[in-house]
């Protein structure tokens, strides 16, 4: 049963629980599709990656869009 808009930002409102209420199946996120890259590094960055993810709980990967984000932010992207 669909829910009309109206009922459904009273009860969003109202503090009820709307999750319910929306089909999720095809949510998206804007901007955080997924895209991937294949990247030359020497040895010793590679190693030196590895110790820190591993210092960090985190893997490679994690620890590399981690680094990414923050210096995108430092410049203001």
């Amino acid at each position: 049963m669909k829910t009309k808009a109206s009922d459904f930002d009273k009860k969003f409102d109202n503090g009820k629980n709307i999750i319910a209420d929306l089909d999720l199946s095809k949510a998206r996120r804007p901007l955080e599709e997924q895209k991937r890259i294949n990247m030359e590094v020497p040895v010793w960055m590679l190693a030196a990656l590895d110790r820190e993810a591993k210092r960090l709980g985190v893997s490679r990967q994690s620890i590399i869009k981690i680094w990414l984000a923050e210096r995108l932010q430092q410049a203001g992207q």
